[in-house]
């Protein structure tokens, strides 16, 4: 007899594999529904019953994605420890605020070696932990990887070209996602710097509320042009100082996430970004997405850890105060203007008071 969780043939499109996608969001429906069109068994979990019950009656989400059928052989459940014990792969694509909590009440679950890779774009609160130290520290025994690029679900659900970074030290957990996820649509590269990786999706989602506020301001191209690479080399610029990789902000993860949720009103940082710009109150705007908007709670984070270590980030404490103080953001980018003139790419030329 076979092993229990052996890959089986499934012809043309090769072995079939099980795999779990914890969380029931946007995303999680998205990687669901391109592992069931690839063939593979998915273990789907979310909390949420009559979620669930109606997945599998009907094979839609319809809270986060209404119009969208997921077809293949995908199996919803409340049960994460069956869901991660039939599963050779899991993906964990559940909100940064929930995501110890989950795993860490479900550690026992996970087997020895088994590869497990966050979709999860955010920063825990306390230590400022990213969810693939999250994953370290609580299933320490399974090998981990980390998903991340400019990667809108409600794009990726209608099958529009998309490209995204699997980040992982083991190349074997790099492979095998690229096997698992890659098709015609959705093309699948690889990276060795997870803490690169993940902080540039996580941070990016910032700089989207920044560009959200200024399209609703009707910017100019030219300052919108500003505000993200200027966005681009502050991300940058405080993730290498924790040890990530600077050619890694010039990639899908980096550069290619900044530009999708700055430009894109399918973002719903972006979204957050200009239901403010227009005059609403941040706990109305949030309220009216009815998803979670990671960049807030980012937000408060990254400018209490950058102003720990002492790395300089104006657009973020400039969006703090217009979040949460009395700041406008045209008194932000007025401040912006006036600052030091200093090196456009960083790294390149040395950071000086004055140039």
């Amino acid at each position: 007899m076979p092993e229990k969780n052996a890959p089986q043939d499934n012809g043309a499109k090769g072995p079939v594999h099980d795999v779990a996608v914890l969380g029931g969001g946007s995303f999680g429906t998205a990687m669901t529904k391109v592992l069931g069109e690839n063939g593979h068994r998915v273990h789907f979990w979310m909390r949420d019953e009559a979620q669930v019950e109606e997945i599998t009656n009907t094979r839609i989400n319809s809270r986060y994605m209404p119009d969208v059928e997921l077809s293949g052989d995908i199996q919803p459940t409340t049960d994460l420890a069956e869901a991660v014990g039939k599963a050779e792969i899991v993906f964990v694509a559940i909100p940064s605020k929930a995501f110890r909590s989950v795993i860490r009440d479900h550690s026992d679950e996970f087997r020895d070696g088994q590869i497990v890779v966050s979709l999860t774009k955010g920063i825990e609160e306390h230590g400022f932990k990213l969810m693939s130290e999250i994953l370290q520290e609580e299933i320490p025994r399974c090998r981990i990887g980390v998903l991340s690029g400019p990667n809108l679900a409600s794009e990726i659900v209608n099958r529009d070209l998309t490209a995204t970074v699997i980040a992982a030290k083991d190349p074997d957990v790099r492979r095998t996602v690229q096997d698992l996820l890659g098709c015609e649509y959705f093309r699948v590269y690889a990276n060795v710097d997870i803490y690169g990786v993940e902080l540039a999706g996580a941070l990016k989602n910032i700089y989207a509320i920044v560009a959200g506020l200024a399209s609703a301001l009707e910017m100019g191209e030219n300052a919108k042009a500003m505000l993200m690479t200027r966005g681009l080399a502050e991300m940058s610029r405080f993730a290498v100082s924790l040890g990530a990789n600077p050619m890694t902000f010039m990639g899908l993860a980096g550069v290619g996430d900044l530009i999708v949720t700055c430009t894109s009103s399918k973002s719903r940082n972006f979204r957050v970004g200009y239901a403010v710009g227009t005059g609403q109150k941040l706990d109305d705007a949030v309220a009216e997405l009815g998803q979670v908007a990671e960049g807030i709670y980012t937000l408060k984070l990254v400018k209490e850890k950058s102003e720990a270590i002492g790395i300089y980030m104006p657009l973020v404490r400039g969006l703090y105060e217009i979040l949460y103080g009395t700041a406008s953001i045209k008194a932000v980018i007025n401040s912006l203007m006036m600052a030091v003139q200093n090196s456009d790419v960083e790294f390149i030329l040395p950071r000086t008071i004055s140039q």
